[in-house]
């Protein structure tokens, strides 16, 4: 319980000065260029870092979708985050554990952060793709990336100009690599596995990420709900014997 407790709190105090830190960013950047630079798609390597940030905002878009009971409330936030990033991401995140219980935070905080709060029958209807979709989604998200800095670097080479934009986005992209890998490090039994994909996120991008996913959702039968891709092993087998994952969540 003590554990649990104390990861609540550094969850909470992490996510919350991320999206400050963002906030501040995105001050900074635009008094000094008013973000113009953000719109010069002559900048390939912009291009390219706001498509691979963007994929990685894909996954964590896809989960507030899952997470709201309110579609219009989903679509709301996930339109302001494409404007301002983390600032919403690292700020949803953050509100999550702060929405736990004291049951919930005692028990197993992460994954009542993960999945949703809502009665089974009410969301029957809410069926979201099938494992094998999401995998070729997902696997074609992961070569479209691969595809773009290979291209980029083939034919423009190595990125010789940073401007404030990219500076800007390569902090929102790697903030978006923190909520990853805690998502990771949760999924992971092992923390030597666990720091070989975060180090994965950390070098390769949104391309680790959709590996990553790809890899997960093999692990599931194509008759599963892709949510389930959320949860860890333990969790996903305690579905169906704890009371109080059954009771209060729907994955």
């Amino acid at each position: 319980m003590a554990v649990s407790a104390w990861m609540v709190v550094a969850m909470k105090t992490l996510f919350s000065i991320l999206a400050c830190v963002m906030f501040a960013t995105l001050l900074w950047a635009t008094a000094m260029d008013g973000l113009a630079s953000c719109i010069d798609l002559r900048d390939k390597w912009l291009v390219a870092a706001l498509v691979n940030f963007y994929i990685n905002f894909a996954f964590i878009g896809a989960w507030i979708v899952y997470k709201e009971s309110s579609l219009i409330k989903a679509v709301i936030l996930i339109s302001i985050a494409i404007i301002v990033g983390s600032v919403v991401t690292c700020g949803y995140i953050a509100l999550q554990f702060f929405k736990l219980s004291r049951e919930e935070s005692s028990k197993d905080p992460l994954y009542f952060v993960l999945v949703r709060h809502q009665k089974k029958d009410a969301l029957e209807h809410m069926r979201g793709p099938s494992v094998v979709t999401a995998r070729v989604i997902i696997s074609s998200l992961g070569f479209l990336i691969l595809g773009t800095f290979i291209y980029t670097f083939v034919v423009y080479g190595s990125p010789i100009r940073v401007s404030t934009c990219m500076i800007a986005v390569v902090i929102d992209f790697y903030f978006h690599v923190v909520a990853l890998s805690v998502w990771v490090a949760y999924k992971e039994s092992s923390w030597i596995s666990a720091f070989f994909w975060i180090l994965s996120l950390v070098c390769c991008g949104s391309i680790a990420t959709c590996v990553y996913i790809v890899k997960q959702l093999f692990y599931l039968s194509p008759e599963q709900p892709v949510s389930l891709v959320l949860v860890n092993n333990s969790n996903r087998n305690l579905l169906t014997s704890d009371p109080l994952l059954m009771a209060n969540t729907n994955a």
